[in-house]
């Protein structure tokens, strides 16, 4: 099954009732992007995921990356193939300049919010996230360089990357060091070539769309260690490596010594190519290795790439929501469509849709309630990176602090709950989704991957719990918390939504208690040991706040009498969501604090 309809309407309530972007729009970087334009360009954006890229999915899977040796007609050099459809609608994504939706404009970018290419993101990924993957990881690179690369390379290189013509990737794990990033030993020497280029050596693991034959050149960025480096993270320098070397008129030039080694065989994603991938073995252009130019100051790589980083995070876990929404969409109509048993109250001896059965339709309430959530939070996080950028110091410091705390949330929660959520579709399928024609294990395998890429989940905890939590002693927690005060009282004024505002007042409170107790945790084991657990339950009380934010508005629409009838099943189904996830899925908060305060003892009593 490859058919998808994008959630454009969702997509709007997020995005004006959630996130404010008529409020948005008047910072000085937006004011020459109206709304109206922004839903526009979105229709066309849902389009193209729906008739371009979702018909590619199941070749993605079915034919995947493919790694060749070299030969003669490639010179020797190894390559990568991708299904013939992937290239047909790449170059098709290309022509509609998608790419460049968020990006400075000076460079062929259209300037709009990072809020509006998370939209862009969710659709491409819910459509094929193999296919979508080259993207992320070109606008993580776009973004490194948009903040730390000289005016030659951008003016080199961000043109073509912004139009979608050449991609990017991320270098960081090698063979001996995968998570653990201060032990890369990739070195970079100066060239005599007289240009401020470097030699690049060593080898790189995991690099997504690291080969490919979707782009005409592939720009890596590369963490390595330049002579003077000290060990750890501290010694470490990023630099950009092209695949070919652009001439002086930005037309490609000779190939760069990279090459992939290998592509890896994995459970999912098969149509994204996980590259090995060697610098500076062929000796091809430079007699020490791959050529290079540093990107920022030497030794501040880590700084640097966390800029791509923390990008990346947040856009790994929109996959989780992408490819829950795919999932659900395609259990809904198949539990319409299967007939099984008697449902309640249905005529003896006939056999009823599955979706007329209580435990069906808890599953799928619980994906529609999720999937809400995920968007607005995910949504809300895209939103405070925007602001982030206000003019305003007061908005920029506190949007600032705000985006760093919800990222490792984003992520793990996007993440953990994608795969919950896939997992619950495929059972709704039954037997028929753990065979392959139903589509719904495609959707489990490839956002498994989720949880481990970008950072484990556990290191998401760990940022959280003690650089974001810890770092300020639990204020921006307090703070954010506290701002829904207003939220709450709302809520607890209507009798319809009393029993939420009381769920919620709770799972805050469960929250503050984990985060008192982390703090004043002596043992950093203790600490870590809650650190999982912690993620989810903060990242679920906020979900909850978020979701109380969004009932008010939908019920507001309501209110004012102004509304159709397609409209008002819509906003009557936002407040049934949001309410059931305060009713029925903000509970777990309680039995989660009570793991983060368990402490670490249990944890090495035995031995394993």
């Amino acid at each position: 099954m490859t058919e998808y309809a994008p959630p454009l309407t969702d997509i709007r309530f997020v995005l004006e009732d959630v996130c404010d972007l008529p409020e948005l729009l008047q910072q000085d970087d937006f004011n020459h992007v109206e709304a109206d334009m922004i839903f526009a360009v979105l229709d066309e954006v849902g389009r193209f995921a729906a008739e371009v890229i979702a018909p590619t999915n199941v070749d993605g899977d079915q034919i995947g990356a493919q790694w060749h040796a070299g030969n003669d007609e490639t010179d020797g050099w190894a390559h990568v193939t991708t299904p013939d459809s992937f290239r047909s609608a790449y170059s098709k994504l290309v022509d509609a300049g998608f790419n460049a939706i968020p990006f400075e404009p000076d460079y062929g970018g259209g300037g709009f919010p990072w809020l509006v290419a998370l939209a862009v993101q969710e659709m491409f990924t819910s459509g094929n996230m193999a296919f979508a993957l080259c993207n992320l990881l070109t606008q993580g690179s776009i973004d490194a360089l948009q903040h730390h690369g000289s005016s030659e390379l951008k003016s080199t290189y961000l043109p073509k990357m912004l139009t979608g013509e050449w991609s990017g990737t991320m270098n960081l794990s090698e063979p001996q060091a995968g998570s653990d990033v201060g032990a890369v030993t990739t070195k970079a020497v100066p060239t005599n070539r007289g240009d401020g280029s470097y030699a690049i050596t060593g080898t790189k693991i995991w690099i997504t769309h690291g080969e490919q034959d979707l782009t005409d050149n592939i720009i890596h960025l590369v963490l390595a260690r330049t002579p003077d480096a000290k060990p750890g993270t501290r010694g470490i320098s990023m630099f950009l490596v092209p695949k070919y070397l652009p001439n002086n008129d930005g037309t490609l030039g000779e190939r760069n010594d990279v090459e992939v080694v290998s592509i890896e065989h994995k459970l999912g994603i098969h149509g994204s190519p996980t590259c090995v991938l060697s610098f500076g073995e062929k000796h091809n252009v430079d007699d020490n290795g791959a050529i290079g130019w540093l990107v920022g100051d030497e030794f501040t790589g880590m700084a640097n790439m966390f800029t791509m980083m923390n990008n990346a995070r947040l856009s790994v876990g929109l996959q989780g929501l992408s490819m829950a929404e795919m999932a659900y969409q395609h259990s809904l109509a198949y539990a319409h469509e299967r007939l099984q048993g008697t449902a309640p109250g249905a005529e003896r001896g006939v056999q009823s849709p599955i979706v007329e059965h209580p435990d069906v339709r808890r599953m799928l309430m619980t994906q529609r309630s999720w999937i809400d959530a995920m968007r607005y939070l995910m949504y809300f996080n895209g939103a405070t990176i925007d602001r982030s950028r206000s003019g305003d110091a007061e908005v920029a410091e506190w949007s600032t602090r705000l985006a760093a705390l919800l990222i490792p949330m984003s992520k793990s929660i996007g993440a953990d709950v994608g795969n919950e959520l896939t997992s619950m579709a495929l059972q709704i399928f039954g037997g028929m989704g753990y065979v392959e024609e139903t589509g719904a294990s495609q959707y489990m395998r490839d956002i498994r991957i989720a949880a481990i890429y970008e950072g484990t989940n556990g290191i998401q905890g760990q940022d959280l719990v003690m650089r974001k939590l810890g770092g300020d002693a639990g204020s921006t927690v307090n703070t954010f918390l506290d701002s829904f005060d207003d939220t709450i009282a709302h809520l607890a004024a209507d009798p319809s939504t009393a029993t939420f505002a009381e769920q919620l007042t709770s799972s805050f409170g469960d929250a503050r208690r984990a985060s008192d107790w982390l703090n004043s945790a002596d043992s950093t084991t203790d600490k870590l040991g809650g650190a999982t657990p912690y993620t989810r339950l903060l990242g679920t009380a906020l979900a909850g706040a978020l979701c109380g934010k969004a009932l008010l508005a939908a019920k507001a629409h309501l209110d004012a009498g102004e509304v159709g009838g397609t409209d008002r099943a819509f906003y009557e189904g936002k407040i049934v969501n949001a309410r059931f996830f305060g009713e029925q899925i903000l509970p777990a908060t309680s039995g989660l604090a009570v793991t983060v305060m368990a402490g670490s003892a249990d944890l090495f009593a035995v031995d394993l």
